[in-house]
């Protein structure tokens, strides 16, 4: 008997009620015998080659799940821990290049999409980096080459992607927050969450008592009243130079204040950030944010 024939082994004779061993399959030839006339111990050993002989098999059903596990995709993007993850994952909050995932142990590679929420996400560590932004720079880029950009001034802070969080004109100086950490920026960006801004200004002409309180008071834009935490004159300085405290997140918002009152902004200077301040932070400088000001961040 061929060693192809004698693979077809001895389920076939027990099926049939028949008892014969491969050493007694010489005498008689049948298409579907015991494991062959080879001896039973060399057959074990052949059984056990042929189980050994499925690992292609394996190897292909491995290549595709090599990768990462999806809940520690998720926890490395910083959207939160791999328990809370797996959470999210049930709930059918994460996608893998358009599909939903609910499965745990699911694994995808760096190449997949992975949106959570509907957002993309990358697994990276996330990072956070301060910038003292001087006059002159664009935040959201500009359409001209020759313009510079504040992503020139962080070029060399991370190997990743950085955004900024909120927005600063050019000729405003101050305060700028960079981060690949999609869920603080999201958060931090929040109107709802109304994060902490001072800013020191210098107006055209000397701000009037009357119209300070009008602004202590709330000023109404065409998008609603903004109410502003506090305003002040700065002291041992003209009353040109204000101080002002608030939480809004609406693009342009003091210069909109200002305008509406028939004052024009000279100088804008974001001082303090959500607790961060310019301490030890040149004009033009950048720094990465202490354990201790990123847990207060997260406290906010």
């Amino acid at each position: 008997m061929s060693r192809n024939e004698s693979s077809s082994g001895s389920r076939g004779d027990k099926s049939s009620g028949r008892t014969s061993s491969g050493r007694q399959g010489g005498g008689e030839r049948k298409k579907s015998h015991a494991r062959g006339n080879a001896p039973v111990n060399r057959d074990e050993k052949e059984g056990k080659k042929m189980a050994r002989g499925n690992a292609p098999v394996k190897k292909k059903q491995g290549e595709k799940t090599e990768g990462i596990r999806l809940n520690k995709y998720v926890a490395n993007a910083g959207i939160c821990s791999r328990r809370d993850a797996d959470i999210y994952i049930a709930a059918g909050n994460v996608t893998v290049n358009g599909k939903t995932i609910t499965e745990m142990g699911h694994k995808v590679k760096l190449t997949d999409e992975v949106k959570f929420d509907g957002r993309k996400i990358v697994p990276e560590k996330p990072e956070y980096i301060l910038l003292n932004k001087p006059k002159g720079f664009f935040v959201t880029g500009s359409l001209e080459k020759n313009n510079r950009t504040v992503m020139d001034l962080v070029a060399n802070a991370s190997k990743s992607k950085l955004d900024p969080i909120g927005k600063l004109d050019t000729q405003a100086t101050g305060l700028l927050l960079f981060t690949n950490d999609g869920t603080m920026a999201k958060n931090l960006a929040n109107p709802k969450n109304g994060i902490r801004q001072i800013y020191h200004l210098e107006l055209d002409k000397e701000l009037a008592y009357e119209d300070l309180q009008k602004i202590k008071e709330g000023v109404s834009l065409e998008d609603g009243t903004v109410k502003v935490a506090d305003i002040s004159y700065i002291e041992n300085r003209s009353k040109r130079e204000v101080g002002i405290e608030l939480r809004s997140t609406k693009n342009h918002v003091v210069q909109r204040m200002f305008k509406s009152l028939n004052y024009e902004i000279v100088k804008l200077d974001r001082v303090v950030f959500g607790g961060l301040t310019k301490k030890d932070l040149p004009r033009g400088h950048w720094r990465v944010l202490s354990k201790q000001e990123l847990i207060n961040l997260k406290n906010l």
